[in-house]
């Protein structure tokens, strides 16, 4: 009989018709032919069913698709949208794969009522199924805006299966529920590794800071009139966790900020709300080893957000790079491969590859052999929720709604600078020119304390997974369509990129003319790693330095194929054309039906 459950449950969440072959997503849903649920008759069977759940929750190791990233050698989403290549006749998704996770959530919280048990522990696992259908429906809102609402499982002939779109709006307010349902029902004791209250609280600040400022700085959608009210909530929920959470910054100095993302175990880490535990026994891995020069590099731009030790910003941009990382931000050498730096803390100083821009990223890269065995074989473990999100949460939503004053800052981006040895922010810091290019928009009393906070987070969560979305909320879509360089290179030759004095790379303009190395003692010679502006035949290589023989390492793709960000219609995604052929109720937005 327990293998029937927990077969009937797998077949439940995986999707699978028990016995119906109908293509819709909800015609196609198994549960609606079955008269006597198999399950559901106790808070076992709570706990065993939202364990399915789980899988869903995002492993986060980088920002692709974002201004974080200088190149790639991957198909992004992002990189086909600002080239054209993306229309409602080829974009996928909205189909059964697409809708089944929240199929399985329903099912569970219609049947839910016929469970004897405890009702505190009852109304636990409905917290939980509800905070899952929170995160599936945020990530609907932040592709299409506007999407069906589902709080319940459909059957044949149900002419809800033919509706259209709910407004935003309306979404919102019913993600909301859930997420109040959630942090009030959620427990607050338990293993990190599980959802509870707090995890509940930090997916409610993460929401409500996203669609509080995504209202404020996107008109198109008619609702800046009700911005405050989520920032608000925003400050509310992130507050509740630093006061009551009893979690902490950890750790003292860059060494422990690093080991926060390539650590064995996140076991007892006071800052983690939230973490997915990766285990070769189980042989549950991921494929942090491919952060590190395999598909992508990191940008300079991003590279310049690092201040100098001072609290300056960094504007020596064309540093050698032997010397870039010297008196920066201690973050910047946790997240950046720098000079010195060896797999695995080995003898074997690692080389910079200038193909991709030469900023290669470390951070997530596993700490140890032993946690890395092989293609999607990495164990460190990965946070999903930690405090210096929340703190970075709490202080944008203070200075977005305004006033923000300096207990503000201390209590939150001053935490997280401390642990490094950085100054801490001032509220009279001085507005930054950069960041006002950056982000031209921005529009808060206290704009120069906004565009700092801004700084922070994308420092402090590099490669976390949330710069894009950042980007989107902030309506600066145009900063993806800018062309992204890696490191400056003041002229052909040979450079020293580890740190030992020696020459570790070469960049020559191709392999018939190497005059610039010519002098170089032969041993040094051999040991080059040469990169070539031409290939065999003459033609362009797929980097160039900006400035011809010197420069920024820039990427030929970008030059001959530009990009180009469509306001506001690139801020989402289409519906593709078969779907809205098949319900003719749905309708694009913002100008993809063109």
């Amino acid at each position: 009989m327990k293998f029937n459950r927990l077969l009937y449950i797998a077949l439940i969440l995986s999707g699978v018709s028990i016995s119906s072959c109908k293509k819709d997503f909800l015609q196609r849903d198994p549960q609606t032919t079955i008269t006597k649920p198999l399950f559901f008759l106790t808070t076992t069977d709570l706990e065993t069913y939202t364990n399915g759940f789980y899988e869903n929750l995002p492993t986060p190791l980088d920002d692709m698709n974002s201004d974080n990233i200088a190149t790639h050698n991957v198909s992004v989403e992002t990189d086909m949208l600002v080239r054209g290549q993306i229309t409602q006749d080829n974009y996928g998704g909205w189909d059964t794969n697409d809708w089944k996770k929240l199929r399985a959530i329903n099912y569970m919280l219609d049947n839910v009522g016929q469970v004897n048990g405890n009702q505190v522990d009852i109304d636990h696992y409905i917290g939980i199924a509800r905070f899952f259908r929170a995160m599936f429906y945020f990530e609907k809102i932040k592709k299409y805006s506007n999407v069906p609402w589902y709080s319940s499982v459909l059957v044949d002939g149900d002419q809800a299966l033919y509706k259209g779109q709910d407004p935003r709006a309306f979404v919102a307010d019913k993600v909301l529920e859930d997420l109040q349902f959630a942090v009030n029902h959620i427990k607050t004791d338990g293993t990190n590794t599980r959802i509870t209250k707090w995890a509940a609280l930090s997916l409610l600040s993460r929401f409500a800071l996203h669609e509080g400022t995504f209202r404020k700085y996107h008109s198109e959608l008619g609702l800046t009139n009700d911005y405050s009210r989520f920032l608000t909530i925003a400050v509310e929920s992130s507050t509740k966790i630093m006061t009551e959470g009893g979690f902490s910054i950890f750790g003292n100095g860059s060494a422990d900020y690093a080991s926060l993302f390539n650590a064995t175990s996140l076991s007892g880490n006071k800052e983690i709300i939230l973490w997915k535990d990766f285990d070769p026994a189980l042989d549950v891995g991921h494929g942090a080893s491919l952060v590190l020069n395999f598909n992508f590099a990191l940008s300079r731009s991003l590279a310049e957000s690092y201040l100098n030790t001072d609290g300056t910003p960094f504007t020596n941009f064309t540093k050698p790079f032997a010397q870039l990382f010297d008196n920066r931000d201690p973050r910047m050498k946790a997240t950046i491969n720098y000079p010195g730096w060896a797999q695995f803390g080995g003898a074997a100083l690692h080389k910079i590859n200038p193909t991709m821009g030469g900023y290669g990223q470390i951070k997530f890269y596993p700490s140890r052999a032993d946690l890395n065995q092989g293609y999607i074989k990495q164990y460190n473990d990965i946070p999903v929720f930690r405090l210096a999100e929340i703190l970075l949460i709490n202080a944008e939503a203070k200075a977005e709604l305004g006033p923000i004053n300096q207990s503000d800052l201390d209590n939150t981006v001053n935490k997280l600078r401390s642990r490094v040895g950085m100054p801490n922010m001032n509220i009279g810091v001085a507005l930054d020119p950069a960041l006002v290019t950056l982000y031209p928009n921005a529009n808060a009393s206290n704009l120069n304390v906004l565009l700092e906070i801004r700084r922070e987070r994308r420092v402090e969560l590099a490669c976390e997974g949330l710069r894009y979305d950042d980007l989107m909320r902030w309506k600066v879509g145009k900063l993806i369509q800018n062309s992204q360089q890696g490191i400056y290179v003041p002229a052909l030759g040979a450079y020293d990129v580890t740190g030992d004095g020696v020459q570790d790379i070469a960049i020559l303009e191709s392999a018939t003319n190497e005059a610039p190395i010519a002098g170089l003692p032969e041993p040094v010679k051999a040991t080059l790693t040469k990169y070539y502006l031409k290939d065999a035949s003459g033609k362009d290589n797929t980097f160039y330095l900006s400035g011809g023989n010197s420069g920024f390492v820039s990427f030929t793709r970008d030059r001959d194929l530009p990009r180009t960000f469509i306001e506001p219609k690139y801020y989402y995604r289409p519906i593709p054309r078969q779907q809205i052929l098949l319900n003719d109720k749905l309708k694009q937005v913002f100008g993809w039906d063109q």
